[in-house]
């Protein structure tokens, strides 16, 4: 039996061809490639889509910094209608805003420089200072800080009185934040801002709007740089 099945011829032995088997076989293979490509190229777009969703989430919870401006100043002594100058008080009221829509600030303790930047030596006097005690700051507030100090002494208070009659005070302000993110708190950041305030002869704020502080050193880098890796280097978990 087993000679016999030997014996019979097969379709190629007889010559004989099946119209399109070879082309069946070539498409079988062309099909198996492309759903290799297929797959490998789904599997890229859904790689490029979750990195696309992480970076937006990240710039979303990448907080800004504080905005800080001078919203009143007034000193008594420089006052010409008063005629009052045993009256050196310095009376100041500083606003901080919280831009963020989802981000609480902790402030630690703000610390007020005052300075004359305009001296006959051309070199900055100290004035006086002041420090308004830590507070946290939720979500859009603004914060008004009112603040009243006295001068180091009655001769540097003088001496902000420029030839023209204005008075020019530099206020610094220096503090760290942490910043709240649903339930952790972010590292300390370092914050420091500054202004030129102009008094005139009211011994009042010559501009009537607020004196926007800005970073002195422009080169100094922004919160968002130091966001958002390692998390472990960035969050604090706490309440």
């Amino acid at each position: 039996m087993d000679d016999l099945e030997s014996d019979i011829p097969g379709l190629e032995d007889l010559g004989l061809e099946i119209p399109g088997l070879q082309d069946l076989e070539l498409n079988t293979d062309d099909c198996v490639g492309g759903i290799c490509y297929c797959y490998l190229f789904s599997n890229i777009i859904a790689v490029g889509f979750t990195c696309l969703m992480l970076w937006l989430s990240f710039r979303r919870m990448r907080p800004r910094h504080p905005s800080c401006s001078i919203e009143y100043f007034y000193v008594p002594a420089l006052n010409k209608s008063l005629d009052s100058h045993l009256n050196t008080t310095i009376n100041f009221m500083v606003r901080l805003d919280n831009p963020n829509k989802d981000k609480g600030i902790y402030y630690d303790d703000v610390y007020l420089s005052l300075s004359s930047p305009y001296t006959a030596t051309n070199s900055s006097a100290l004035v006086a200072n002041y420090t308004v005690p830590q507070f946290y700051q939720g979500f859009k507030k603004k914060a008004k800080k009112w603040g009243q100090t006295l001068p180091l002494n009655s001769h540097t208070l003088l001496q902000t009185v420029l030839p023209s009659g204005l008075a020019v005070f530099r206020v610094d302000l220096k503090t760290k934040v942490r910043f709240k993110i649903v339930f952790f708190k972010t590292k300390r950041f370092r914050v420091e801002v500054s202004a030129d305030v102009e008094v005139n002869g009211d011994g009042v704020k010559a501009n009537n709007v607020g004196v926007k502080m800005l970073n002195p050193d422009s080169s100094s880098p922004s919160l968002g740089s130091y966001f958002p890796f390692p998390f472990s280097s960035f969050f604090h978990y706490g309440f």
